[in-house]
């Protein structure tokens, strides 16, 4: 950690420069004495980044450190830390086992008594330990080492531990929970003897019903996502459950978030209903799908899904709260009618259980992208290929 990039002159070169390329700077000699020019690139990336993910810590003009790109890659954005917050009890103890740049910290310690960041790199502790000094962060205690050594040599317990295993390793991208550091598999026993509640984040691409089969206890999932984009899985292990895990699909925007639950049990005895596309065409925010809500979200709204694979649903009526988007139907055509005489030029096009992919329908009928319409080619629970032309609402 140098600290010269800390001082009040290249404060301000930073912030005046935060919009320009990192490569351009990295390439131009530093002006000044001490802060290389590399080191400027990294702190005008590491901006950049946290810009993005915590506007809130930049609007508060305090001289932050920024790390490497890679420590910035898997931390938690504010919306995301804002809701895991939102599941702690009030006055608790938190243990981050692997506390990386320390968002996820940040946030636990709005709620929590006392939190313990711990973080194997010595430079990046020092740099959060800098960080949250500067944000006047004084209820969370640093540790530099590793976590599970850390808690292996402990004797006290706390309320909740939260384990965000790395998903880097050996600078390749690992997606099964064995792979990832810690592998948090290797350590269930430890970690149920020092808390009653553990708290971990995992890949939106894991394979939920694969990780339920071997993680023990799990009394809750969140599949976490914004803008239609799923953004991390949470699981909640409570050390006396025993029963069916709930699965959540929540939805996070800048005003509300909105959350479906169920179980698969209830997916599983689930019979949807199929039917044709009507007045309007309801299509699931991938926490939904994520999730594998797939009939549930049909019987719990009441509507008549397009095909057993498709994931699409109609309605007769609007429904202001479907959790997804929701497009009014101006018609529905056959595929091969649409192969004769397509009159689109422009358009936004989406498929669904379909034979062709975006890119080649883009080019067969050279539609370009963008406009107020949405066409959504698919195929209908007696198997026939559409095309449904709608406006989103």
């Amino acid at each position: 950690m140098n600290g010269n990039i800390l001082s009040a002159e290249v404060q301000t070169f930073i912030r005046q420069h935060a919009d320009m390329d990192a490569s351009r700077i990295a390439l131009k000699k530093s002006p000044f004495e001490g802060v290389s020019s590399s080191e400027l690139a990294q702190q005008i990336t590491g901006w950049q980044k946290v810009s993005s993910k915590m506007p809130e810590w930049l609007k508060q003009d305090k001289a932050l450190y920024f790390p490497e790109k890679l420590n910035l890659e898997q931390c938690s954005s504010a919306k995301t830390g804002k809701f895991k917050v939102s599941l702690l009890s009030p006055d608790c103890t938190v243990l981050d086992l692997t506390g990386g740049f320390g968002v996820d910290s940040y946030f636990f310690a709005q709620r929590a008594k006392k939190v313990i960041h711990c973080e194997i790199n010595p430079q990046l502790s020092q740099i959060v330990a800098h960080n949250f000094l500067e944000l006047a962060i004084d209820n969370v205690q640093f540790h530099t080492g590793d976590g599970i050594t850390f808690l292996a040599s402990s004797r006290k317990r706390y309320d909740y531990i939260y384990t965000d295993p790395s998903r880097r390793v050996k600078n390749q991208k690992v997606f099964r929970l064995e792979d990832c550091e810690p592998n948090i598999l290797a350590y269930q026993s430890l970690f149920f003897e020092h808390s009653d509640t553990l708290l971990t984040k995992l890949a939106p691409l894991l394979d939920i019903s694969g990780a339920l089969n071997v993680l023990p206890h799990v009394r809750e999932v969140y599949v976490i996502s914004i803008e239609n984009d799923c953004k991390e899985l949470l699981f909640v292990q409570e050390k006396s459950f025993q029963g069916i895990p709930t699965i959540h699909a929540v939805r996070l925007s800048t005003d509300k978030s909105q959350t479906f639950s169920f179980n698969y049990i209830q997916e599983k005895e689930t019979v949807p209903t199929l039917g044709e596309p009507t007045n309007f065409l309801y299509d699931p925010d991938v926490a939904i799908t994520k999730a594998g809500a797939f009939k549930s979200v049909a019987s719990a709204f009441h509507l008549q899904k397009l095909h057993q694979h498709s994931h699409l649903y109609s309605h007769d009526d609007f429904i202001g709260d479907f959790p997804g988007r929701v497009f009014r139907i101006q018609q529905v055509v056959p595929f091969s009618r649409f192969k004769k005489n397509t009159g689109v030029a422009k358009a936004n096009i989406v498929t669904k259980n379909f034979p062709l992919k975006v890119e080649q329908i883009r080019k067969k009928f050279k539609i370009k992208e963008g406009g107020e319409d949405y066409l959504y080619f698919t195929t209908l629970y007696d198997d026939r290929l559409v095309v449904v032309y709608t406006k989103r609402i």
